[in-house]
């Protein structure tokens, strides 16, 4: 017969709950602490992952979710109106000026639409974006700066600038302005649509462009899906209308995913062993909670189970006993899951700009994100569930009998061992720990986790590399060059960016340098040969196959019809090719002048992976090069020779061919990587390295594109501070980069991860202190009228505070011995994932922070046992021994 008696179980549970008020305090403490947990760390994770993606935008130009480059004004028309796309926004480039005095700042004229300006960080303060048909101009206060102009409405600014090779000078109108924000890389000015085509047509430029680049129609785009599939969703996107992005040829569109978006970062690095890291980080903190509050419930059953046995000799089923525990959770999860939120969220909000702070350029945001708040309570509210669920069991399973004989750590039935070994005080603290394996086991994983946290942040810490992370921006201690070389999409290395001798004289005269070593740069024309098939591969990522088409008709070739195509030539220094990543092939070839030796230079991923397919030449490979004298200009199309350049006529369609050369072979001893610092720092041509004289001798030049050089640590500061001054002041045609300052930026980074690892392991740590002081409290109240028997038969006050404090020593013992297990164990798995994770990181094993943290378990082991013995001690042996 079934009772309805619902009511009853609930009436019930409210009863037993409202009867121990102290033991409902601290449940209350234990699920809001747990509580506290998750949302101050959910916090600072989340505060610091957007205030990691602010400074990405910065840097990336924009937090639009992905974009499509280069396309012609019917792909644009084709693409933006696809049902994936929530919303785009239109950004066509005309030029950069270079000239001083913009030679060191990266200034953008073109178009973009309202949504691009937004997305950009390119809403004015002050006015509004120009109008069509104008002359209005909208740009940042730094370019207003530079120009030398106060920013009000409607005064005029002329700029002189090169649009596909062709320099014009535009006036324009101040329409509108905002600041200037120092970590976006390029600074705009925004001019009409109109003015656009209008300035294209007075140079006769039509897009596509010979660039590839300037005047064509760039879509950028926020996805329907949002930032969780970004590359996925733009291949989608192409699919729907005939088009891809793997393969250069007709329908082959170039993509680019916003890096700034951690999302698509991660999905890029998700590999299986990442993945693991990744799930048991997150089962590493659930199961701390976890530990916080299922002590809790134990030790109230364990209090209550006479109570739950008397209800089980009136009819109470093993169900309902579990849902009386279930009920009583939910209803302290009601008081203690909203303070912990609160009080996690608060927590996190002080933490995270203490944290932000050690960052440069990371935007402070504390996240008030829904999610944030939704999955803390989640995660609390599932831990509280799961941890009532082993007591609600050992409610339900014990017999009435049984539960007025239970003693804490007793298992009903347990038969009593003897032994003819003697009795020592360590002996008992070993027994009365094996007394409750499973809550020895938990106190014991509580610590534990507690020390492997701090160990993995030890770990993460202190491998971030700074070797690797420095040698991505800059390849030696200082860096000289000309301001425009630094700046990205300049016209080209050229004779007028020369570094002179008097100035490299100028820099060695300061003294302390240990190593030097010149870069330099080709000046005069030259040409390697290559096939068809291999100019339409590479080539053919940014063109169309009619652009090839025009660009292959317009080439010279050989009679075996190969294609002669501009080369880039780098001539470097014995140091300077010391900083060349080798991959195949011996590199100290290129320092014999009397050899003609050539190493080929391939390219990088984003993950700083050697690109194998990024050029044709391989070791051993005899590559020509052609030192052009002189051309002479003919038309493709009739054959008609114009001769000199000064012979072409105006809008006449022409070609070039070498008529006076030398053509030098080289054999190739090496493959290599150039590091960016040392590198063009702009594509488009293949690209060889020679050793210096070998270069001066064939090129017939002899200009200097980078010094570059390495100092004593004690005359860093001096050097930094003079090329400062030189730089600014007695020279400003020049420019420099430092490895102090990228070294400052990875400070800083470290820093930010060892107070966020830190943050972490201190809540952990202090529940896993907690969980400790709740066990041994527990288990001292469940026994004290044994220990008062003890002191009853003999035992002295201080042979019962030594055992005691030898249980709390074996706990932090078994702790450490765990802690190394664990850590070594998963050295193997924790290492290469890490280490493919972040690129600047190699993994060191690490296992010091154990012998750090023992001692302070130790003290804690013996303090919190002697503490609570002599607490107990208040009252005399009788009284105790009366106690229940």
């Amino acid at each position: 017969m079934n009772v309805s008696n619902r009511g009853c179980i609930r009436r019930l549970s409210l009863k037993s709950l409202l009867a121990n008020r102290t033991r409902n305090l601290v449940a209350v403490l234990a699920i809001a602490l747990t509580a506290v947990l998750f949302t101050s760390l959910f916090t600072i994770a989340l505060s610091i992952n957007e205030g990691i993606q602010q400074n990405n935008f910065r840097q990336a130009g924009g937090w639009s979710h992905g974009s499509f480059k280069y396309l012609t004004e019917e792909q644009f028309e084709a693409l933006k109106d696809d049902p994936l796309i929530e919303s785009w926004g239109l950004r066509r480039f005309v030029g950069m000026p270079t000239e001083v005095p913009f030679n060191k700042s990266h200034v953008e004229i073109g178009y973009s639409d309202a949504n691009e300006a937004h997305w950009g960080y390119c809403d004015p303060v002050e006015g509004r974006l120009p109008q069509e048909g104008t002359d209005e101009a909208a740009t940042d206060t730094h370019v207003l700066e530079l120009l030398g102009v106060e920013p009000e409405i409607g005064v005029q600014f002329t700029v002189t600038f090169e649009v596909d090779g062709h320099e014009t000078t535009q006036t324009f109108t101040l329409c509108g302005w905002w600041e200037y924000d120092e970590a976006i890389v390029a600074n705009h000015i925004l001019i009409p649509e109109s003015r656009v085509d209008a300035i294209l047509a007075e140079v006769g430029v039509t897009p596509p462009s010979s660039d590839g680049m300037t005047g064509s129609w760039n879509l950028d785009v926020m996805l329907k899906h949002g930032a969780r599939s970004i590359a996925a969703d733009l291949e989608d996107i192409l699919t729907n209308h005939g088009y891809q992005s793997e393969t250069p040829g007709e329908n082959y569109i170039s993509t680019g995913v916003n890096w700034g978006y951690t999302g698509a970062q991660l999905s890029d690095k998700l590999d299986p062993t990442v993945m693991a890291i990744i799930v048991g980080v997150l089962l590493l903190i659930l199961l701390t909670g976890y530990l916080i509050i299922y002590n809790v419930f134990q030790i109230s059953v364990a209090g209550d189970i006479r109570f739950y046995g008397l209800l089980k000799t009136i009819g109470t089923t093993p169900r309902q006993l579990r849902r009386i525990i279930r009920t009583q959770a939910l209803l302290l999860s009601l008081i203690g899951i909203p303070v912990g939120l609160l009080l996690g969220w608060l927590l996190g909000g002080v933490l995270t700009p203490v944290i932000t702070a050690q960052l440069n350029g990371v935007t402070t945001v504390v996240s008030v994100s829904p999610l944030l708040f939704v999955g803390s309570a989640i995660f609390a509210l599932m831990t509280v569930l799961i941890s009532c669920r082993r007591p609600g069991r050992l409610a339900g399973k014990v017999s009435p009998v049984e539960a007025v004989r239970y003693t804490e750590g007793q298992a009903p039935k347990q038969k009593a061992r003897r032994t003819g070994k003697g009795i020592s005080l360590f002996s008992m603290a070993w027994a009365n720990l094996g007394r409750s394996r499973g809550k020895t086991f938990l106190t014991v994983l509580s610590l534990t986790l507690a020390v492997v946290l701090l160990t993995l942040t030890v770990t993460f810490a202190s491998g971030f590399d700074m070797d690797k992370y420095v040698s991505s921006f800059t390849a030696s201690d200082f860096i000289l060059a000309d301001a425009g070389q630094f700046q990205t999409g300049g016209d080209g290395f050229n004779n007028e960016m020369a570094v002179p001798e008097e100035v490299i004289d100028a820099v060695d005269a300061q003294g302390g340098i240990t190593g030097s070593g010149r870069v330099y740069g080709k000046t005069s024309p030259a040409l390697e040969f290559v096939t068809e098939e291999y100019y339409r591969s590479m080539w053919g990522r940014w063109n169309t196959q009619e652009q090839l088409d025009s660009m292959i008709a317009f080439m010279d070739r050989t009679e075996d019809g190969l294609l002669a195509d501009r080369v880039q030539l780098y001539g470097m220094e014995p140091f300077a090719l010391d900083h060349l990543t080798v991959l195949e092939g011996d590199l100290s070839k290129l320092n014999d002048p009397d050899g003609n030796y050539i190493a080929a230079v391939y390219s990088e991923d984003d993950y700083g992976n050697a690109v194998m397919d990024s050029h044709w030449a391989r070791l051993g490979d005899t590559v020509t090069i052609r030192y052009v004298e002189e051309y002479e200009y003919y038309d493709p199309t009739s054959g008609q020779v114009y001769g000199p350049w000064e012979n072409v006529p105006e809008d006449a369609a022409f070609a070039e061919r070498a008529v006076q050369y030398r053509d030098v072979d080289y054999t190739v001893a090496a493959l290599v990587t150039v590091p960016s610092a040392l590198s063009y720092r702009y594509y488009g041509a293949d690209e060889f390295v020679m050793g210096s004289e070998t270069f001066i001798r064939d090129t017939g030049t002899s200009s200097v594109m980078y010094y570059a050089f390495d100092t004593t640590e004690e005359t860093n500061a001096s050097m930094e501070s003079f090329l400062h001054g030189y730089t600014e002041n007695v020279n400003s045609q020049f420019d420099y980069e430092s490895k102090a300052t990228y070294a400052g930026e990875f400070e800083s980074t470290r820093s930010m991860f060892l107070l966020l690892g830190g943050a972490l392991s201190f809540i952990v740590g202090l529940v896993g202190v907690l969980n400790f002081f709740n066990a041994i409290l527990t288990s001292i109240t469940a026994r004290r009228r044994e220990l008062a028997v003890l002191q009853s038969i003999g035992m002295t006050a201080r042979q019962l505070r030594a055992m005691l404090a030898l249980e709390g020593l074996l706990y932090t013992v078994g702790a450490a011995l765990l802690a190394l297990v664990l850590i070594v164990a998963t050295a193997p798995f924790v290492g290469p994932g890490l280490n493919g994770l972040i690129w600047f990181f190699t993994y060191h094993f690490t296992a010091w922070p154990i012998a750090v943290v023992l001692p302070l378990f130790g003290a804690l082991g013996i303090l919190i046992p002697v503490l609570n013995c002599r607490a107990a001690q208040r009252y005399s042996v009788v009284e105790r021994l009366r106690q229940e």
